[in-house]
């Protein structure tokens, strides 16, 4: 796919999101839910009848992917992931390779259904190992430990053509040695994509809580520095450099589902607060479960408000997106999606500043932040925009 293309010419992706968990992890801030039972059959007539919704509204299109996120989408059944894939692929026409990714808890229970989501049309996995030691994954909340987290990784290689898996660094207490220990372990793997997240304390969180009551400190802005640069030096000689702030991978390992939502192009969203962009419209579903439910139950889909973005809100989001990879961003595409001037769109001048400093390059319209600015990606974004 072209990063040029138009965003009625590109293809679409469809994410679809299913809120539940086991329990909710301590730094965790999206939108997850714990409950003691689900009805099954009521949420995939739920999710059928919230993507038909978009699917009317989106004709014509083609599917270059699905990604089915969470919450925990493991704890689906794989007839429900089957018949959300088999309704996807009818509504709009699937292009050759279609990705369709499944983020996955590296729990024993839920490694056991690795195959029946292979066979329902999964066929990428995106693991939640988090950390390759017991006590950091007490730290963390997580519910298993690193040989039951190791035990699913190499389940999901037999069965899935693609694996990534998430770890989280700069955690309490972390040194620069044990990262690299660990994130050389973590290399050792094989994958084809890793997404490496610095630890951060995100409002109404646990942590936040323990982090206010001074409970909980993260590592200085010092040693997060020497962390990423550890981070991008280790996973490029291994041959997964970054393409995102915070994703690597082997050259064409790429999340095909990520890139659409970075290079700011159409995509459907579908279940309890999903987000979609459809032709400059932003659609918003509900977010508590059981609101969503009862919506879709009413008016035939979930959906909370669709609002037309304005040109100036367009450039803002497709800017904020855009740099966050390492290919950047085609700065005469964001400014047609303002209707207006590349110098409105960005201060030139700032850029140039930047550029002589080696935080961005700038060749053309092409502008892109380096390997050493990416620490640096919101005060970046701060000085380069445009009024």
């Amino acid at each position: 796919m072209s990063a040029e293309q138009t965003s009625s010419d590109a293809p679409l992706a469809l994410y679809v999101h299913w809120p539940f968990c086991v329990s909710k992890c301590p730094y965790c801030d999206f939108n997850s839910h714990v409950r003691e039972a689900v009805d099954q059959q009521a949420w995939r007539d739920a999710l059928l009848a919230d993507l038909a919704y978009e699917a009317v509204r989106l004709p014509g299109r083609r599917l270059a992917s699905i990604f089915f996120g969470g919450g925990t989408p493991s704890l689906m059944p794989p007839a429900t992931v089957a018949a959300v894939i088999e309704a996807a692929t009818q509504a709009w026409a699937a292009e050759p390779g279609i990705e369709i990714t499944l983020e996955a808890n590296p729990s024993s229970v839920e490694a056991a259904r690795f195959a029946d989501l292979a066979a329902a049309g999964v066929n990428r996995v995106s693991l939640g190992l988090q950390a390759l030691d017991d006590a950091a994954l007490g730290f963390l909340g997580r519910a298993h430990g690193v040989d039951e987290g190791l035990a699913a990784l190499a389940t999901a290689q037999r069965h899935f053509q693609r694996v990534s898996f998430d770890l989280i660094y700069a955690r309490p207490g972390q040194s620069v040695a044990q990262w690299e220990a660990e994130l050389d372990r973590a290399l050792g793997f094989g994958t084809e994509h890793l997404s490496l997240y610095q630890l951060t304390i995100e409002p109404g969180t646990r942590f936040a809580t323990l982090a206010a009551k001074g409970e909980l400190t993260l590592p200085d802005e010092d040693l997060a520095a020497d962390l990423w640069e550890t981070t991008q030096s280790r996973t490029r000689a291994a041959g997964l450099p970054l393409y995102e702030v915070s994703n690597h991978a082997r050259p064409g390992a790429e999340s095909r589902h990520n890139l659409t939502y970075w290079r700011y192009r159409d995509y459907a969203g579908v279940g309890p607060g999903a987000h979609g962009r459809r032709d400059g419209i932003a659609t918003f579903r509900r977010k508590k479960p059981e609101n969503w439910l009862t919506a879709v139950e009413r008016n035939g889909h979930g959906a909370e408000s669709e609002v037309a973005l304005t040109p100036a809100e367009r450039v803002t989001e497709a800017l904020v997106m855009g740099l966050r990879m390492g290919e950047g961003i085609d700065l005469a595409r964001v400014a047609a999606l303002g209707h207006t001037t590349i110098a409105s769109v960005v201060k030139l001048d700032a850029i140039e500043r930047l550029a002589a400093q080696g935080l961005v390059t700038h060749a053309g319209d092409r502008l892109a932040v380096t390997a050493a600015g990416m620490p640096l990606l919101d005060a970046i974004l701060r000085t380069v925009a445009g009024d």
